[in-house]
């Protein structure tokens, strides 16, 4: 088993496939990737060498990926709120950021709409 960046890697799926459980990188940069270090992409990740392990190690590590990004990420929505820009306030309202309406869809986002039903009367006899 493969461990990169502190992700295992699964053995039996293509090391371009297999790479994108990295956080970071997606299919192009593991296409890139790959290319750079001439490894085939249909290889599985279990026929890997040390050799190329190691150097797939450490090219990735030139690459901002897992915690590194997701702090990154959280700082920039961070900034946004604390400057008080339109795109920040639609974040700390937890709603839809990149214009989409929000009347009859965003439900996603919005959560589960709750609906509250008036107590019923007992029927007397």
């Amino acid at each position: 088993m493969a461990r990169i960046v502190g992700v295992t890697l699964p053995d039996e799926k293509r090391i371009v496939i297999a790479l994108t459980y990295i956080y970071g990188i997606g299919n192009s940069v593991s296409k890139e990737l790959l290319t750079k270090l001439n490894i085939d992409f249909n290889k599985r990740t279990k026929e890997l060498t040390e050799s190329e392990l190691n150097e797939l190690q450490a090219e990735i590590a030139k690459i901002t990926t897992e915690g590194d990004l997701q702090r990154k990420h959280s700082m920039d929505i961070k900034r946004l709120q604390e400057i008080g820009s339109y795109r920040g306030v639609r974040h700390r309202k937890r709603l839809p950021v990149r214009g989409q309406r929000t009347q009859c869809n965003a439900r996603t986002r919005k959560g589960h709409k709750r609906l509250t039903v008036a107590g019923k009367k007992k029927a007397t006899k």
